[in-house]
């Protein structure tokens, strides 16, 4: 009985040679690939890089709060500011902008403004009487996401103007104006009477959760 072995033809050493510069070549083409994408990001003349070299934040000041907010009201105003020249049509100098202009305002009582004897106690610890002062009203916080230009006529002057300074135009006024209008709208509204209300059912809660059966909440202008 005999055996017969088939020995595999091996690879001539041309062949060998081929298939290492063919792998070569790929090798450097990525390498290309990717060595000239990265160069291109690097030396790009027109591409552009963020760095934020912003400073730590510093820790200016802290105190400490005793304020109760006790109602907050969200205003809405649209502001007309219109601007003209004294002999010039609107057309070649002036501006018309509507602006809308959108916040809140926070209405608080200051315990920290409280009289040392604001607080009585009746001897049996059933009644208790507590005198405040009235509400007050915080600044107008503009919503940024919510006040925008709505709409802008400017003459030909104003339009040339704002092309060479590559702006839009200073917006602060418009910010200033729309604060000063919710303000006065929240001091002519109830949002101080709402928060007075709100203050007196919280410490009347809270008082009687504690035991007090009796609980008298007034403000320091009340007889």
């Amino acid at each position: 009985m005999t055996t017969s072995h088939t020995t595999l033809p091996e690879a001539s050493p041309g062949r060998r040679r081929r298939w290492r510069y063919v792998a070569g070549l790929l090798v450097l083409a990525v390498l290309l690939v990717v060595g000239g994408r990265l160069a291109w990001s690097w030396l790009n003349p027109l591409g552009e890089q963020t760095i934020d070299r912003s400073q730590p934040v510093l820790l200016q000041s802290i105190k400490d709060l005793s304020r109760f907010e006790a109602a907050t009201g969200n205003f809405q105003v649209v502001v007309d500011l219109e601007k003209d020249a004294n002999f010039l049509p609107d057309a070649i100098k002036g501006t018309r902008t509507l602006f809308v202009g959108a916040g809140g305002v926070d209405a608080y009582v200051d315990f920290g403004a409280m009289a040392t004897n604001a607080v009585t106690v009746s001897q049996d610890r059933t009644e208790a009487t507590i005198r405040l002062p009235r509400a007050q009203l915080e600044k107008p916080n503009l919503d940024n996401n919510r006040s925008y230009v709505f709409a802008q006529q400017r003459g030909l002057f104003d339009r040339v103007s704002d092309f060479l300074s590559g702006s839009p135009g200073d917006q602060r006024e418009l910010y200033l104006l729309a604060e000063k209008k919710i303000s006065e709208a929240a001091v002519a509204s109830d949002l101080r009477t709402r928060a007075d209300a709100n203050t007196k059912a919280m410490l009347s809660g809270m008082l009687k959760s504690l035991g007090f059966k009796k609980v008298t909440v007034k403000f320091t202008d009340e007889p």
